[in-house]
């Protein structure tokens, strides 16, 4: 029996001009992520963990190879539709959290399903259950600038989480924290996504994070060196 797969990717490189010389942010990296498991991907800075996690989500466009994400070709699509595609199927959660600055915990977690839901009310009531499940329930009229690192991390994981998404992407989604927060935020997000079949696929520099995950890739200078993948 075939085993389902969430990411595949074919021989896919990330190539950014520059005045002088060209970089290769991710070189010929060919893998396959199954469906319903957790994956870590290693590597120093500038290794190409948050290119792959971009092209994977489709926030960027591959130069080279071929993406499919839960059995759809990403590489084929228009910006467009692979915005759709996120907003239908992935969770994306960021370092820096990139919650807007002006806007309530509130209207943070909500902002991804705002051209699905017209009804206010229904996404305000979907956005305050995912707000009280990460622990805000009393910041939920906060700005950002009121809220600790921790506090503001997980409002981007209630944000990632609220449309239930089949994959979760979360780029070093503990790197701006202490250790206690990052433990917290990790606890959390494998609490939320186990149990209903989700995948999720993070960034890390810190074995120990790495060591949470099923599986681990290891990336240097934005080549694939290693893989437990391959054990399947």
């Amino acid at each position: 029996m075939s085993i389902p797969i969430a990411i595949r990717l074919d021989h896919v490189s990330r190539v950014y001009p520059r005045a002088d010389e060209t970089v290769r942010a991710l070189d010929q990296v060919s893998l396959q992520v199954p469906a319903s498991c957790s994956l870590a991907i290693t590597g120093a800075s500038g290794s190409g963990k948050s290119t792959l996690l971009a092209l994977a989500a489709g926030l960027d466009p591959a130069s080279e190879g071929r993406i499919e994400v839960l059995g759809q070709d990403v590489t084929a699509m228009t910006e467009d539709q692979r915005s759709d595609f996120r907003r239908e199927n992935i969770g994306f959660v960021f370092q820096n959290y990139h919650l807007l600055p002006t806007l309530t915990v509130w209207e943070n977690v909500m902002m991804p399903l705002v051209p699905t839901y017209p009804d206010t009310l229904e996404l305000k009531a979907r956005a305050l259950q995912w707000i009280e499940r990460v622990g805000l329930a009393k910041r939920i009229n906060h700005l950002p600038g009121e809220l600790s690192g921790g506090e503001q991390q997980r409002v981007g994981l209630a944000r990632a989480l609220i449309g239930e998404p089949t994959l979760i992407l979360a780029d070093e989604p503990t790197g701006n924290l202490d250790s206690a927060n990052a433990g917290t935020i990790l606890d959390l997000l494998f609490e939320l996504a186990g149990g209903v079949h989700r995948s999720v696929v993070l960034s890390t520099h810190d074995p120990a994070i790495a060591e949470r995950c099923q599986h681990r890739v290891h990336l240097e200078a934005g080549r694939l060196v290693s893989s437990t993948l391959e054990e399947l």
